[in-house]
């Protein structure tokens, strides 16, 4: 049995954190296992003047602690569930699917601004979060901002927005929730697939003791049945589709957005079920959705 491992991790403040609560975790699980947080920028991390549609998608937040899990420089790797490519390298499966924390995601206003005026400018590097708060709020614009979430408030404050959009997940697991203006309901803005989710990679066929008290069976049902509903409309991690699937009992209910390029509109839907038949749902209404353009 091993007695030490290595979680690989990006190097921002919350991704370290996610690495946290998986490593506390698992030495819980397993008494007398030593965890290190080995941590690495990725190319997504050190381009952030440009679009993630642009310069590859989320695959370039990942590519290089796959490449530290092949080589064997980590055991483990921790990431946003939101953040994965669709594909993932079959020698690199996710092991561990952690139990979600808020899915919803949250306006956070400007120091010294109490409300969204016509005019105003909401800073979003996602389509997804831009189209649907178009919706509610018609009258601002929206431009680029990229970066961890200190650096999009520290942008908030110092530069020309208004507001942001950021996961609601990430803000309370760095205690930062208190920051809030507006949480949208996941009616009002349907989640990006996976997200409050946390996905901790290992290879193929290696045992990692304590992975089984991680892995939570609810949150695996929910990010199999999301992230395939976007692989069926072949949505990626910069395609303006989402997904939010919830789990009661033995049911699953199934919100989807897919977004039609040629008429720039989109269409929400719902649809439940069994949730071991979650797959099958989302594919049935994405392409129902799908149908409609």
């Amino acid at each position: 049995m091993r007695t030490h491992l290595k979680i690989g991790s990006r190097e921002s403040a919350l991704a370290v954190r996610q690495a946290q609560i998986v490593k506390e975790a698992l030495e819980k699980a397993s008494p007398g296992l030593t965890i290190e947080i080995v941590t690495m920028k990725t190319t997504g991390d050190k381009i952030l003047h440009k679009s993630l549609e642009k310069i590859g998608g989320k695959g370039l937040f990942v590519k290089e602690l796959d490449r530290a899990l092949l080589n064997g420089d980590i055991d483990l790797s921790v990431h946003s569930l939101k953040d994965m490519p669709m594909e993932i390298p079959k020698e690199l499966p996710v092991i561990a699917y952690t139990n979600r924390e808020d899915p919803r995601d949250a306006l956070i206003l400007k120091p010294g601004i109490q409300d969204l005026k016509e005019g105003g400018i909401i800073g979003s590097s996602s389509r997804r979060r831009s189209l649907q708060a178009g919706k509610l709020y018609p009258k601002c614009s929206f431009k680029n901002i990229r970066g961890n979430v200190q650096t999009r408030l520290f942008k908030l404050e110092h530069e020309e927005y208004d507001a942001t959009i950021l996961a609601l997940a990430g803000l309370k697991r760095l205690g930062m929730e208190t920051c809030v203006s507006r949480v949208f309901s996941v009616d009002e803005m349907i989640p990006s697939a996976g997200q409050g989710i946390l996905a901790v990679q290992g290879r193929k066929g290696e045992k990692i003791p304590g992975i089984e008290a991680v892995d939570c069976s609810d949150s695996r049902f929910a990010a199999k049945a999301e992230r395939g509903f976007v692989r069926y409309l072949n949505g990626g991690c910069t395609s303006p589709v989402a997904a939010y699937a919830e789990t009661s009992g033995n049911e699953i209910r199934i919100r989807g957005l897919y977004y039609h390029e040629e008429s720039g509109q989109f269409e929400a839907g719902m649809i439940s079920g069994e949730k071991h038949k979650g797959e099958i749902l989302a594919e049935r209404l994405a392409r129902s959705l799908k149908g409609r353009f």
